[in-house]
């Protein structure tokens, strides 16, 4: 039940703060951070390869109805929603609890960070490449992409940073 309240509160959350705040910011008329991509990046490791496809399906679906985007976030969170689950065994050798987190704690520093740059460059490429279509302005989708990424990764670490979880010290 925690789990539920939890998962619901970090959708709701994210989801209000991207749309009311962080749409409208455009770091010099280029790039917009994503931190509603957090949901999923902290959905619990024993979640179905399924269940974390369609939770990331219905992330981007509602991000774009309230953007007013025609599939784009739906097909991103899409992507990373189902390729999570091999970046986590590819970070993360050992078998891990199913209730488990992903944070600076439980990952560890680096692999956590990886693990996140990962899955925001992989939205980041799908969002945007979709959004253009074409590679009409290359530079200019070369400069957004990785200014999208950098301001993501900011928002992801600092968001993580203030987390409980990962400020816990070891019993």
């Amino acid at each position: 039940m925690i789990n539920i309240v939890r998962g619901l509160t970090y959708f709701v959350v994210f989801v209000l703060i991207q749309v009311l705040f962080l749409n409208n910011i455009h770091f010099l008329r280029l790039t917009t951070p994503f931190l509603y991509i957090y949901f999923i990046i902290k959905l619990p490791v024993g979640y179905s390869s399924m269940r974390v496809t369609f939770l990331s399906f219905l992330l981007g679906l509602v991000m774009d109805t309230l953007s007013n985007t025609s599939g784009m976030h739906a097909a991103a969170c899409t992507l990373i929603g189902f390729v999570r689950p091999y970046i986590i065994e590819l970070f993360m050798r050992e078998d891990l609890p199913e209730n488990l987190y992903p944070s600076y704690k439980s990952f560890g520093y680096g692999n956590f960070i990886r693990f996140t740059l990962v899955l925001v460059v992989l939205h980041h490429l799908a969002l945007f490449l979709i959004e253009s279509l074409t590679l009409f302005d290359p530079l200019f989708l070369a400069l957004r992409i990785p200014g999208g990424i950098v301001l993501t990764m900011l928002f992801i670490c600092m968001v993580e940073s203030f987390n409980r979880e990962s400020r816990r010290n070891e019993d």
